[in-house]
């Protein structure tokens, strides 16, 4: 059977091309291995074990507890970016340098919205400047771009792994922990392990894109880091101020997915409205489909164009009036929102340890939730077994509204009444305690060990 004269320059360019291909790949290779490891080097002399004593409330008492994670010197002067689930609540910081030297460090603000803390190195006894990782552009990363994952995974510290970014806007939201509503995530296949996190994801120019911060449990590479771009921002406003000040109207988005039958129309659904808002004050209600902030235009299709748009309403000078366009049964309104302070992701907390219990103060969203008129109380974040708490049968979650017939408004007012109570050594202490929709008296009765009755 004779070949075609075309058919058989085709298969010889083919041939060549397959050749060719292979070689090119070799010498790609080779490439990508020298970049790789330039990319290291640039980078990880800036790396550090970050290890912070913690201050934690676990089975109604307080306790002191050693932990690790990663971070990334970012500045000659010694700033640092790491997670907050690394830094908050730590009660002093130590960071392990590239020269194996232990350096006390001071936590300069916590962001746990985006969970990203900055720390600052305690350089006096040093006297010199230290190496600093160069930030890149996460806007530029795309998928199939190679990356490197740096830290102390288990406690094995100035560990690299290598990977791609599997996806660059990964939406994860409040379906795993509650926090990240105003950013999507680098994925990537690197490995990223308990102790990688705060430390750096960065690409073959040895810039770091990303921060490493969490895993998906029962999954094998899947890992996400914060984008560099959004690091960057939040790293500002700690350094400037120690916080980050946002404001909240109260609703809840979805995208317009989610709603069938209405998957091509423009907006961003509201979801639901939260008692006492700004939103449900200025008449928004869910089911309304929002097609304008402030006279910008929004619309979110796909989840992963969530964030934006919270991130919008975030960014609003808290106490600013804006107008806000909706869709109701087809007809545009218009609505006017004052935009009001959001509040703390997780409240301090005190330990009782006269009544065996720790107690947090209540945030904006715990008030909503146990429809309170107002924010006030303490909520039992932990009873001890045993104590006074649990022998009357109180529970983690009730809040406590009065102590012995005055009312609760605050941590620091309930902390006044403890210490006032615990010095009149009163051995009855009546709590008013709501559990649900139900409000209820519980009596503590308070036993003294041997040792304190003989002082």
């Amino acid at each position: 059977m004779k070949l075609d004269r075309a058919v058989l320059i085709a298969l010889a360019v083919t041939g060549l091309a397959v050749q060719g291909c292979s070689v090119a790949r070799l010498a790609l290779q080779g490439s990508v291995q020298e970049r790789l490891i330039a990319a290291e080097r640039n980078v990880m002399p800036a790396v550090v074990h970050v290890k912070p004593i913690k201050e934690v409330y676990l089975a109604g008492e307080r306790r002191k507890i050693p932990f690790t994670g990663s971070g990334v010197i970012i500045s000659p002067d010694g700033y640092v970016i790491t997670n907050s689930h690394v830094a908050a609540k730590a009660r002093s910081v130590k960071c392990t340098l590239d020269s194996k030297e232990d350096v006390p460090a001071e936590v300069v603000g916590v962001d746990e919205f985006t969970d990203i803390a900055v720390l600052k190195l305690d350089l006096s006894q040093r006297g010199d400047e230290v190496p600093y990782a160069v930030l890149g552009d996460s806007d530029q990363m795309r998928v199939g771009d190679w990356v490197i994952a740096m830290g102390s995974p288990h406690g094995l510290s100035r560990t690299v792994s290598l990977g791609i970014v599997s996806a660059a806007d990964r939406y994860l939201g409040d379906e795993t922990t509650g926090i990240s509503p105003y950013h999507t995530w680098i994925q990537t296949d690197a490995a990223i392990n308990r102790g990688n996190s705060g430390g750096p994801l960065v690409n073959l120019e040895g810039k770091v894109v990303g921060i490493n911060s969490r895993v998906l449990l029962g999954a094998t590479g899947l890992g996400f880091a914060i984008p560099i771009n959004v690091v960057g921002e939040i790293k500002n406003k700690l350094i400037q101020s120690g916080k980050v000040s946002r404001s909240w109207i109260g609703v809840d988005l979805q995208e317009m997915e989610s709603l069938p039958g209405l998957e091509q129309t423009r907006g961003v659904l509201v979801g639901g409205i939260s008692e006492r808002s700004p939103a449900l004050g200025a008449g928004l209600a869910a089911g309304d489909i929002i097609v304008s902030y402030d006279g910008v235009p929004v619309s979110a299709k796909f989840k992963e164009e969530l964030p934006a748009i919270n991130k919008l309403i975030a960014d609003t000078p808290i106490g600013e009036t804006v107008e806000i366009v909706a869709l109701r049964g087809g007809v545009s309104r218009t609505f006017s929102v004052t935009t009001a302070a959001k509040g703390a992701f997780q409240g301090e907390e005190l330990e009782c340890e006269e009544w065996g219990l720790t107690v947090r103060e209540v945030t904006e969203s715990m008030a909503r939730l146990a429809k309170l008129d107002r924010k006030m109380g303490v909520v039992v974040s932990g009873v001890r077994v045993g104590g006074p708490a649990n022998n009357a049968a109180l529970t983690v979650g009730e809040i406590i509204l009065g102590v012995d017939g005055t009312t609760v408004d605050d941590l620091e007012s309930f902390n006044t009444l403890y210490e006032r109570i615990t010095e009149q050594e009163k051995e009855l202490v009546l709590l008013d305690a709501k559990r649900g929709p139900l409000t209820r008296f519980v009596l503590l009765k308070r036993t003294w060990d041997e040792e304190k009755v003989d002082e």
